[in-house]
């Protein structure tokens, strides 16, 4: 298994100051000791909005020239909108990230059942809003409506990755996806072998339960085909690097080594990054939990008798 970065980690959306671009960013990545990293597709690094043929060209003479490899793509998508246009609309954009994974040689894309998106205030981004939003936007639109949508909307799309030879990989990330089970009954309805599986241990309702987090890997098995890991960092008294999000990273591992996974694990700090005294903190404080995170990573794959790949 391989340790990677996601760039939404250095988006400039969580900390005080500017993002960087999608080359800085990948210099940072081989700057920390990353093997691999994944491209958000949409601003300031992989949007398709920005991605001309010659942007994508640069984006791939950057990953050569520092010897990192593309762990994926991470694509933002919403079909649970009644409305047909929103749906066609967030259909296009998809479409369009998948063509960005395809030429950027990316093996993978992460898609959304529903993503409810960001604001910002004062220039940081926050989920405040539109957790609300997502709770109170259509109040007499059904579950059950909006997980046909959501399936009707990925079987299009998988038939475009299919063509196109791209994997999508569904992650297990609410709203409408409530849990695994959710994420495995959406892959299994939509049918296409282009549809695969993004199982994040930070998303799992029990995650600190060992046991379920043994029975959530094994039963999502070959479909994995990516992963993502999260939390804040500090040492403790005897130098080690410490997660202080409460979450079984060991049985998940193990568990993945027991299915033969050897994808990417790919860190990502993905809200308000702040000081001790609850104020945004700036870029170093980033550069210190990338590092930290890498360290934790690495610490967990050799107490699983996983070597880095």
């Amino acid at each position: 298994m391989k340790v990677g970065l996601y760039s939404v980690t250095y988006s400039g959306a969580w900390y005080r100051g500017a993002g960087l671009s999608a080359a800085e960013f990948v210099a940072k990545a081989k700057e920390l000791g990353f093997p691999g990293v994944e491209l958000g597709a949409k601003r300031p690094h992989a949007s398709p909005v920005d991605l001309d043929e010659r942007a994508r060209a640069q984006a791939r003479e950057a990953l050569e020239i520092h010897g990192i490899e593309l762990a994926g793509v991470a694509g933002y998508n919403d079909f649970t909108s009644p409305v047909l246009e929103h749906r066609e609309m967030q259909l296009l954009m998809l479409r369009e990230q998948i063509k960005v994974t395809r030429d950027l040689g990316a093996p993978v894309l992460r898609v959304f059942a529903a993503w409810r998106g960001v604001t910002l205030r004062d220039g940081l981004a926050t989920y405040d809003m539109t957790r609300r939003y997502a709770e109170n936007q259509y109040p007499d639109v059904t579950r059950l409506e909006q997980w046909r949508w959501v399936r009707e909307g990925l079987r299009e799309a998988a038939r475009f990755a299919e063509d196109v030879g791209v994997t999508l990989a569904l992650q297990n990330h609410e709203p409408l996806i409530r849990n695994y089970h959710d994420m495995l009954d959406m892959i299994q309805e939509v049918d296409s072998p282009a549809l695969k599986a993004c199982l994040d241990a930070p998303l799992l309702a029990r995650r600190t339960d060992a046991d379920y987090v043994r029975q959530a890997v094994l039963e999502t098995a070959d479909l994995q085909v990516h992963s993502h890991f999260g939390g804040e960092f500090h040492r403790d008294p005897e130098g080690k690097a410490v997660c202080e999000l409460d979450c079984d990273y060991l049985s998940f591992v193990k568990a993945l080594k027991e299915t033969g996974y050897t994808g990417y694990l790919c860190y990502e700090f993905c809200h308000p990054c702040l000081d001790d005294r609850h104020e945004p903190a700036g870029i170093d404080r980033i550069d210190e939990q990338a590092a930290l995170a890498l360290e934790f990573m690495l610490d967990i794959l050799k107490q699983a008798g996983v070597g880095p790949g």
